[in-house]
Formats: C-alpha cells, sequence, structure tokens
C-alpha cells in the first residue's frame, strides 16, 4: 500500500472490465472531480491538486489509467484504443454510484476526457483539459512540419521492444519542467517504480502503438463538445504546439482558454497554485 496524506484512501474499483487503482479524498458527499493523467504518469500526477480540490469540498477520485502503475494491464495495443480508454473513466463513474463527474485530464488523459466529452456528454459535468489536444484541431496542426517534428516519439513507440527499453531514461528526460521544483528526486523514484511495474513499459507505449489503429479519440467526424470546458495551457510545451489551444471554439462553444507562458507540458507541476485556483474556481 502507498504512504498517503492523512485522509486519503486507496483501493481497487472495477470499471467495467478493468480493475483500477484509484486515489480518492474529500466528502463523501462532494460533488465528484475525477482526475486523469499522462504518459509517462500515474495518479501522481495529480498529488499537489488533489489536496487542495479535496479541502474545497469535492470528491476527488485519481485513477491509475487502464495498464498504469497498479491498474490492471491488458496484454495487446489493441486493448488501449480510445474508446475502450473513454469507456473505461465512464464505468468508473458509475462504479462510484454517480451518474456524472467534472472530468480534468492532461496529455493522454486530456486526450481521453476529450474522448468521453464527445461520445458520453451525458456524463461528464464540466470539463478541464491540460495541454492535450482536441483531436480535430490536432490533426489540422499535425499538418505543420513542426509539430510533426515535436511528436517524433510517437513514430518511434511504434518500434517493438526497443521502447519498453529505453523507457525509464525517456521517461526521466521527460518529466522535466520549467519549475526546478516540478518534481523532487524522491518523487522521480515513485514514477521509476511504476514504470517497473510487472507490464508497465508495453502497456503505457501500447496507447501510442494503438494510435495507428484507431485514432486518438472522437473519431473523424464532429468532435463537438457540449459541456461547459476549460482549457489550461502551458507554452512552453516542447511536445505540443501552443496553437493547438487556439481556434478551438468551432467544436467547444462553452470555453474558456488560460495559457500560462512561463509553464511547460506539466503544468500542473510547474505552476500548481494557479493551477488549482483556477481549477476549484472552474469546477464549483
Amino acid at each position: 500500500m502507498t504512504d498517503l496524506p492523512q485522509g486519503w484512501t486507496e483501493r481497487s474499483v472495477m470499471a467495467g472490465d478493468v480493475r483500477l487503482h484509484v486515489v480518492e479524498a474529500g466528502p463523501a458527499d462532494g460533488p465528484l472531480v475525477v482526475l486523469l493523467h499522462g504518459f509517462p504518469e500515474f495518479w501522481r500526477a495529480w498529488e499537489r491538486q488533489i489536496g487542495p480540490l479535496a479541502r474545497a469540498g469535492f470528491r476527488v477520485v485519481a485513477p491509475d489509467m487502464r495498464g498504469y502503475n497498479l491498474s490492471e494491464k491488458p496484454p495487446g495495443a489493441s486493448a488501449y484504443k480510445a474508446g475502450l480508454l473513454q469507456e473505461d473513466i465512464a464505468a468508473l463513474i458509475r462504479a462510484l454510484g454517480r451518474t456524472r463527474a467534472r472530468v480534468v485530464g492532461h496529455d493522454w488523459g486530456g486526450i481521453v476526457a476529450w474522448a468521453l466529452a464527445i461520445r458520453q456528454p451525458e456524463v461528464v459535468e464540466k470539463l478541464v483539459i491540460l495541454n492535450a489536444p482536441h483531436p480535430a484541431r490536432f490533426r489540422e496542426v499535425l499538418r505543420s512540419s513542426a509539430q510533426k517534428k515535436r511528436s517524433w516519439y510517437i513514430a518511434f513507440f511504434q518500434l517493438p521492444w526497443l521502447p519498453e527499453r529505453v523507457l525509464p531514461h525517456f521517461g526521466r528526460w521527460a518529466l522535466r519542467g520549467t519549475n526546478p521544483g516540478a518534481y523532487t528526486p524522491q518523487e522521480l523514484r515513485e514514477y521509476e517504480a511504476a514504470w517497473a511495474q510487472p507490464g508497465a513499459a508495453s502497456a503505457m507505449i501500447n496507447y501510442y502503438r494503438a494510435m495507428r489503429l484507431a485514432g486518438t479519440g472522437g473519431g473523424r467526424q464532429g468532435g463537438e463538445v457540449r459541456v461547459p470546458t476549460l482549457v489550461v495551457w502551458g507554452e512552453r510545451d516542447a511536445a505540443l504546439l501552443p496553437e493547438l489551444a487556439d481556434g478551438l471554439e468551432r467544436w467547444v462553444p462553452d470555453l474558456r482558454v488560460v495559457k500560462l507562458p512561463r509553464a511547460s507540458h506539466w503544468v500542473m507541476r510547474d505552476e500548481p497554485l494557479r493551477v488549482n485556483n483556477l481549477l476549484t474556481e472552474f469546477l464549483a
């Protein structure tokens, strides 16, 4: 079991046909907020948000996504298509005894959150996206050579076995924010332990391999999001161009975009106080 702050708990929850490890905090009857991490993180991506949100009265649930850390790791790339990942979260919300939730996603968690809001809007009360592209906007921007260069690792992750071999090195290289305290040495050791869980490396990389099979979420049609949405974007993102946060009103009419010029891709780590204030205000 994990050494957690007082008032935080952890357990396993059956979300449809996959078992997810979750960390929970806050009043049981508070509005449900589900925090979805990205690559190469796990629930601890949100450890600087969980406490403040819980103290604000929210019931906060941060799962390890399918394939990560202590959650179940189905074999094969086809088990990590965006539709399955999205259904995991809908099933998790139901398993928690709720019909709707406020959903917050970063990186791959944001891709899944976009897909959930597009395909199953009835389960999303409010949506917050941190540095994760809307699928239709990503297809537009990916036509540029600049974004293709930044997305080089997606092609690398299609290779067999080699990405798994270098994952610890790649992960440590990737987790570098603009804030020197974004990740402490102890936190990085905990990340390395999560990557070393049996089957985790292949499962994490299979998110990218599944893109070749089924796209990144939302399908090639539509992409409309009909729930109130906040997009928070760190402009010093080394993997995603800032213009991915522009022009989203075509698909998301009820939208607020906040750009943080000094933050990297790891926006909630670089500027936790600003992000926490934005989340608390928007999700209330």
